[in-house]
């Protein structure tokens, strides 16, 4: 009988269905349960969709398994009185909140009363698994200090959706352990988040980064990394596009075609795309620029790079294609392109 190979088996064939499956992981607004976060420069990346989602096919299946457990506390609080309501019957779909002319917000899991540690009043409900050692955390040190990012979400909550409570809930995956958790609304916390996401989503260059240095823990796993620290040029889209301006409605502003594209035209861009000038710094400092082009140069090595609309242009996609931007200065890179009307590809 002839050995299979090692890495054709059944696991791996339902993992690489999922990685298979899996979309870019780019969200149309900011969203609540990430402006927790603390460096505000990655939550600018995020919104303006610089580094795509590279998850194995075991993480997309743990994500999953968070949502299916949503059902699960539901079904749990409904045993024990609790009314809950996962579903807005106005839209069919859970209840969400926005700010910020619609460019944040977020979904919350669900609306509960009949607690009883107070069975009349309505709590915004949080559900969340996690790890033995996550969950070992929460217990000694509650929400708002182990899970940050989870206690300012359930504020922001709050305070869009005009309630005084929320509920947490969460489960220990290891031994279904269960940790529930009332949460005062605290307004100061909730408007300083949408403050920051606002300001986030409406400024036209990425803020400041937590540190320089790349070897920093909090900048070491973080999935921006190659944008921030490396200048790995990121993905071709509308958001990463100098054209492109969130404005009214959740909406963006092409000011290149003066028109709104959907969510999904924004993921593919168009061929007059041309990279945002603050995604280059600091490896690279504009020179000149006129309609429909501009010029840098690399700091390192002198290299002047001109990009734009014109035939003889560099286009977005070519800067993104090489990882040394100086290969596309080579003589014979540059007389291939001029006599074939070639261009640069991955």
């Amino acid at each position: 009988m002839q050995i299979p190979d090692a890495s054709n088996t059944t696991v791996n064939a339902i993992y690489k269905h999922y990685e298979q499956n899996a979309d870019s992981g780019f969200r149309a607004h900011l969203g609540a349960s990430i402006i927790g976060k603390e460096c505000q420069r990655a939550l600018w990346y995020d919104f303006h969709w610089c580094t795509p989602s590279n998850h194995s096919g075991q993480v997309l299946r743990l994500f999953e398994t968070g949502q299916l457990a949503e059902a699960r506390f539901a079904e749990n609080l409904r045993a024990i009185g609790v009314q809950i309501h996962t579903v807005d019957p106005k839209t069919g779909l859970q209840y969400r909140v926005v700010a910020c002319d619609g460019h944040f917000g977020g979904s919350m899991d669900g609306i509960g009363q009949g607690f009883p540690e107070a069975p009349k009043t309505p709590h915004v409900v949080e559900m969340k698994t996690h790890s033995e050692k996550s969950f070992k955390d929460l217990q000694k040190k509650q929400v708002k200090e182990s899970k940050p990012q989870n206690y300012t979400q359930m504020q922001v909550y709050m305070h869009l959706g005009g309630f005084e409570r929320a509920f947490y809930i969460a489960v220990n995956k290891n031994t279904d352990e269960l940790y529930g958790e009332r949460v005062e609304y605290d307004k100061p916390h909730a408007r300083e988040a949408i403050d920051k996401a606002c300001h986030v989503i409406f400024s036209t260059a990425p803020p400041n980064k937590l540190t320089e240095d790349p070897s920093f823990f909090k900048c070491k796993f973080c999935d921006h990394q190659a944008v921030c620290h490396q200048g790995k040029l990121p993905p071709v889209n509308c958001r990463t596009c100098m054209h492109s301006t969130p404005v009214e409605n959740g909406q963006w502003l092409c000011e290149r075609y003066q028109l709104n594209p959907t969510d999904e035209q924004q993921r593919w861009g168009c061929q007059s795309h041309m990279f945002n000038p603050h995604l280059l710094y600091p490896w690279a400092e504009v020179l000149d620029s006129g309609d429909y082009w501009y010029q840098f140069v690399i700091k390192a090595t002198g290299e002047i790079i001109t990009t734009g609309e014109a035939p003889e242009h560099y286009k977005s996609s070519e800067l993104r294609a090489v990882s040394d931007l100086s290969l596309l200065k080579d003589k014979n890179v540059e007389a291939i392109r001029e006599y074939f009307d070639a261009k640069v590809v991955a």
